[in-house]
């Protein structure tokens, strides 16, 4: 596999020269150059540096897993409007409005997958680097006589160092492999599996509200919570043991990482949540301090009949004269050919025309008498006396 080792090489060498510094300073302490416990400790400090270059992309991680599990009732909103929809618009639409969802809370659900793809290449640069080993030792490795600052010496140094009688460089399957190589597969498979499937089962069970474990999606974090252990089972008897111990020394680590991360930080309404409530109120309670459990502020607003939109105030009829007006004016003015008010026609009758004379038929009074005034009553005419 040149091409692979081609392409990996950098990281080859990195790889290389992160652990030969280790077993340098190991050796320093006091530690047999040639034993397996410093080689060991090596593939371990090789951890604990890519881990700690890992830790601003563990918190991202948690924030992304944070805010799928916030917006988990907002997804299955949109899963049960368009269930049992196959057409490519509301296939489109699904899609759009899942995106915009997504760029609201600002996560993604390959955020919280970037620790693990970062892993890849440094854990495949290390499986090449241990493959490696027994050619670089005898000589016969094709691309270059050394990995970095692994030569030939190096190499035979580390193909001698041996945990329990296996090399670290072996593996279950490697022709020839005795019962010490197998049995030390074997357990360090076990422990890969083991600590793999509870630090998923750390993060799904313990850091997730209720709502974020129904659905389409909590279904598939179950599936992988059982079916990436297997995937570690089988495919491990083709790793060399030196892997076996990176990737379980890894598995622990995350595990202690996600244990502080939650016993600090737990998400919004999971049980880690609920847990670090109960141990700050005992805490609080043994110093004589009582801590009242905070409840959502609800604004209630006054409820009654809504208010009714104003009518401008019509125009006031103008006063008779200037100084009286209202019921004043029609008390004390006397009537008058102009303030008599003429009858309102009832309602669905129209109003009669007045006519040339203009009064409805009805003679003026003269101009000598009074208005209102009663008229003389002609006197009788006498009959002539005979």
């Amino acid at each position: 596999m040149s091409w692979f080792d081609g392409l990996l090489w950098p990281i080859m060498v990195v790889v290389a020269w992160i652990m030969v510094q280790f077993h340098k300073v190991l050796a320093w302490l006091g530690m047999d150059p040639a034993g397996g416990v410093a080689w060991t400790l090596s593939i371990v400090g090789l951890v604990i540096v890519i881990r700690i270059i890992l830790i601003p992309l563990f918190f991202k991680q948690i924030r992304a897993s944070r805010g799928m599990q916030l917006l988990a009732p907002e997804m299955q909103a949109i899963q049960k409007k368009y269930k049992g929809k196959q057409d490519p618009a509301s296939r489109e639409a699904m899609s759009r409005e899942t995106m915009a969802l997504y760029k609201k809370h600002g996560t993604n659900p390959f955020s919280s997958c970037l620790p693990i793809l970062l892993q890849s290449p440094i854990f495949f640069a290390l499986f090449r680097v241990l493959y490696s080993m027994p050619l670089i030792a005898a000589g016969t490795y094709e691309r270059s006589p050394n990995i970095g600052p692994i030569t030939p010496a190096v190499a035979q140094e580390f193909e001698s160092a041996t945990i329990f009688g296996a090399p670290l460089s072996g593996y279950f399957l490697q022709p020839g492999a005795d019962i010490n190589i197998k049995i030390v597969t074997v357990i360090l498979i076990v422990a890969m599996s083991a600590t793999t499937f509870f630090t998923q089962r750390q993060l799904t069970m313990k850091n997730m509200p209720p709502s974020a474990l129904q659905g389409p999606m909590a279904q598939q974090q179950k599936m992988m919570l059982y079916a990436l252990p297997v995937i570690f089972a089988i495919s491990g008897v083709n790793f060399p043991i030196g892997v076996l111990i990176y990737w379980t020394t890894t598995n622990v680590w995350s595990m202690g990482q996600q244990f502080y991360t939650i016993r600090r930080m737990p998400a919004p309404g999971s049980a880690a949540e609920k847990a670090f409530k109960e141990r700050k109120a005992r805490k609080a309670a043994a110093k004589g301090i009582v801590i009242e459990e905070e409840k959502p502020v609800i604004e209630e607003k006054p409820r009654g009949q809504r208010p009714q939109p104003k009518r401008k105030d019509r125009a006031k009829p103008r006063p008779v004269d200037g100084t009286s007006t209202g019921a004043e004016a029609s008390s004390t003015a006397e009537p008058s050919e102009t303030s008599v008010e003429k009858p309102r026609p009832a309602a669905g009758q129209r109003p009669k025309s007045s006519g040339a004379s203009g009064a409805s038929g009805a003679r003026k009074p003269s101009s000598g008498a009074k208005p209102g005034a009663a008229r003389p009553k002609p006197s009788p005419k006498k009959k002539p006396t005979k």
